[in-house]
Parts: structure tokens; C-alpha cells; sequence
């Protein structure tokens, strides 16, 4: 499993290069001012940190209970952002609603625009972070020897 500071170096850049992606594009997608989506995405970005890493951590744990491993497979790095994607739309949207003075429906459609554009940076930047930072090589579980004292 990964170290906590590789967790925190991940979750950190993960936000910083989605801000500098999101925000000017936000902004021209909507037709509203960059600085009321750079808000937006600020708020956002600080509440997805967070997330990011309890989430990661616990999906980990999962995957090493359930699977034995933390590696992930194409198949499992959708489910782990559609996921993600997921209980962040859940915290996001009232904040979008009220900052952003729109209604929840409008809120929604923002809200399910960005997260669609992460779910797929979420994948590639993963995958990148994975290869530009592998995993330690795993260490194998002590075998038992059948043998009792």
C-alpha cells in the first residue's frame, strides 16, 4: 500500500493540475465569471482533497481485504472514480446551489458536468500517477508451514 505521504502528494497534485484544468474551462462552458468558478472550483478542490484521500484509503483497505492486492485494473479504476464521482456530487451540490445563486437542477447539471470531466481525469491522472510512481513491490504474506507447536 502506499506511504501517507505519497497519499498526501497524490491528493494535492490530483487538485492543483484539476484547477488548473477546470477553472478557465468552467468558466467558458457556463458563461460565468472565472472568479465565481474559480471559487467554485477552490471550495470544491479543498473538499475533494479531502475526500480524495479518505476515500483512496478506504478503498485500499477494501481492495486489500476483498482481492488481496491494491492493484487496479482497468475495470476496477472506473468503479473506483464513477465512486468517488458519487459521494462528492452528494457533498457539492447544495455549496454550487447558493454560491453560484442557481437552482438546484441547474446546480445538478453543473455539478454532473464536472464530475464527468474528472471521472475522466481522475483515470488518466491515476493512471500516470501509477506509473510515474509505482507501488512497492509487494512483500508476500508469511506462509504457513503446517506445522504446530
Amino acid at each position: 500500500m502506499r506511504t501517507t505521504g505519497d497519499r498526501i502528494r497524490h491528493a494535492i497534485s490530483f487538485e492543483i493540475v484539476g484547477l488548473i484544468i477546470v477553472t478557465p474551462l468552467g468558466g467558458w462552458f457556463f458563461s460565468l465569471p472565472i472568479h465565481d468558478i474559480g471559487i467554485v472550483a477552490l471550495v470544491s478542490a479543498t473538499i475533494a482533497t479531502l475526500w480524495n484521500y479518505a476515500y483512496n484509503l478506504l478503498f485500499d483497505h477494501a481492495m486489500l481485504r476483498l482481492a488481496g492486492d491494491v492493484r487496479k485494473s482497468p475495470a476496477i479504476r472506473v468503479v473506483h472514480a464513477v465512486f468517488f464521482e458519487i459521494g462528492l456530487l452528494l457533498v457539492l451540490l447544495p455549496f454550487i446551489a447558493w454560491y453560484l445563486g442557481v437552482g438546484v437542477l441547474q446546480a445538478l447539471m453543473m455539478d454532473v458536468s464536472f464530475a464527468l470531466f474528472y471521472m475522466v481525469y481522475a483515470f488518466v491522472f491515476n493512471w500516470v500517477y501509477d506509473l510515474v510512481f509505482p507501488l512497492p513491490a509487494a512483500t508476500p504474506a508469511p506462509q504457513e508451514t503446517g506445522a504446530r507447536r
